[in-house]
């Protein structure tokens, strides 16, 4: 059997033409995952200001701590479609290996 989280790491580390795998998201998760992200885009860009404009320390750290929060938003909503379609699809066609790939990708975001 194969390592997760070798084949993981193989993944990130993957140059511009190597094969990706790919997910199939309804529109609606995905519009909910672009307008999030979006959001958090815009948010940095104003963390960015604040910094130019010399902003008070607390005031930033406020807003840094907000985009870490809507990220993990974004994180939840994606693992539990990941979870609800992608797990459930790969276990069914007996690619077992999954659930240690999500083991690994749960450690590396709870760190």
């Amino acid at each position: 059997m194969d390592d997760p989280k070798q084949n993981i790491e193989e993944h990130e580390n993957c140059l511009e033409g190597c094969h990706q795998r790919t997910s199939s998201r309804s529109e609606k998760t995905k519009q909910a995952l672009i307008t999030r992200l979006n959001r958090i885009e815009g948010q940095v860009r104003g963390i960015k200001g604040m910094i130019e404009k010399d902003i008070y320390c607390d005031d930033v750290l406020i807003q840094i701590a907000a985009v870490q929060s809507a990220m993990k938003s974004v994180s939840k909503l994606l693992l539990e479609n990941h979870m609800k379609s992608c797990l459930i699809s790969r276990i069914q066609a007996g690619e077992n290996e999954v659930v240690d790939e999500l083991l690994y990708t749960i450690e590396k975001m709870m760190k």
